[in-house]
């Protein structure tokens, strides 16, 4: 009987705690080979620091209280990403994991997180450490695995957020119909890094493209003048124009945005001195409008990844089982895998649970694909649509309330008894 660390890694989602109660509660099936349950506190950055929360002597209350407490804050995230050369962080996992005799490691994340559960996993197996490492899919993005969607169908986390977008969008066009007199075109802004599945999913809120709706993906190709020239034909035609822009699409045409980037390297397209969305809306109203009226813009914050009532109940159920098959995998098959969900062909929406190596996820990014962009640039196919449209689920996931408020999550701060010298993060 080993113990067990389960972390996550990179930015939170509506459902990112149902996986980690996935994980916790089917751990307990198996008293005899699990033994105590604890959550690196921050990620990484907690086990390195030796930070370990006993999830194991929290009241099941609590933890069954994850499956509906969005975000992060249970046992926090961290944006510190572990390079090959940090060799004396890895070295420092492993000897927390020793003198905790750790015998399971389970990692929640994305892209970089799976890496790190693959250079744990390595680098126990060539020091002789008992340990197995299995990754677990997250992200709001859904750019894990490969474009061919062989390694993984879409991570937990993307369908809420694309469920986000179908009502926000929805509620969007009744401003607008409502105020296009003066405000003929709302411009929104939807997250997602330089990859389109998010504002894609602005189209699942009208299929039959019934809506003055465009949608600019980063991946679009569209420029300013071309941008335009298409909202200003979409206003001749409705009078109006709702178009959603890609935190990271480029006004080819106008000077670019400048950005900061995170401890991962990626873009933070939300700390641009301007963001996307205002760009587009000032460049509208400079060249002029079709209409009588201007542009007007909005984004939405870090609620499209927190917003609880807004989880698709399909993503929160697939969240919770991807957990559960982690530890199946951790069982039976052994380390260096990440648990997945694959989706059986057929007329009827149906997945089953899977594990694929981790090598081949490990630092992986799926792209778009083309086919699903539509032909003039501004939206997406039917066959996108149907890709995503199982994913927002069907109904409003029910959520306590006590005294009105939301009741989340709120454990014990109860930690693991430190073992050794205080460490300083090799990155830092």
């Amino acid at each position: 009987m080993k113990n067990v660390i389960i972390a996550q890694s990179g930015g939170p989602s509506s459902v990112i705690n149902n996986t980690l109660r996935g994980i916790i509660e089917t751990c307990k099936y198996f008293p005899d080979k699990f033994g105590t349950i604890y959550g690196g506190w921050h990620g990484i950055e907690g086990v390195l620091k030796e930070e370990l929360l006993n999830l194991s002597d929290q009241p099941e209350q609590e933890v069954s209280l994850l499956r509906t407490t969005p975000a992060a804050g249970s046992i926090g995230t961290c944006r510190y990403k572990l390079k090959d050369k940090q060799q004396k962080d890895f070295q420092r996992i492993l000897e927390v994991f020793k003198a905790h005799d750790v015998g399971y490691f389970f990692y929640i994340g994305g892209n970089d997180s799976q890496h790190t559960a693959l250079k744990v996993s390595e680098m126990a197996r060539m020091g002789g450490l008992d340990l197995i490492a299995v990754g677990v899919p997250k992200t709001i993005d859904n750019d894990v695995g490969d474009s061919e969607f062989q390694l993984i169908d879409h991570t937990p986390g993307y369908g809420s957020v694309a469920r986000y977008w179908a009502h926000s969008i929805q509620a969007a066009n009744e401003e607008n119909r409502g105020s296009s007199t003066a405000d003929p075109v709302l411009v929104l802004q939807a997250m997602g890094r330089k990859i389109g599945y998010i504002p894609a999913a602005a189209r699942l809120a009208d299929p039959h493209r019934e809506m003055p709706l465009q949608i600019y993906l980063s991946e679009s190709g569209v420029d300013a003048k071309e941008m335009a020239d298409k909202v200003n034909d979409q206003l001749k035609k409705d009078g109006r124009c709702i178009a959603v822009v890609s935190e990271g699409f480029e006004l080819v045409g106008v000077d670019s945005l400048e950005h900061v980037k995170d401890s991962f390297g990626h873009v933070e397209y939300g700390a641009a001195k301007i963001a996307a969305y205002q760009q587009v809306v000032n460049y509208l109203n400079e060249v002029g409008l079709k209409a009588r009226g201007s542009a007007r813009g909005q984004v939405p914050g870090t609620d499209q990844r927190h917003a609880m009532i807004y989880a698709s109940t399909v993503d929160l159920e697939e969240a919770y089982k991807v957990g559960q098959k982690a530890v199946d995998i951790a069982l039976n098959d052994g380390t260096g895998w990440m648990a997945t969900i694959l989706r059986i062909i057929g007329p009827i929406y149906h997945v089953r649970y899977d594990k694929v190596p981790l090598e081949k996820v490990a630092l992986s990014e799926r792209s778009f694909p083309d086919k699903w962009i539509a032909p003039n640039r501004i939206d997406v196919t039917d066959e996108f649509v149907s890709y995503a449209s199982p994913l927002i689920g069907l109904d409003w996931p029910s959520i306590p309330l006590v005294n009105g408020l939301q009741r989340f999550t709120r454990f014990n701060p109860i930690f693991a008894a430190k073992k050794l010298d205080l460490y300083q993060l090799e990155a830092e």
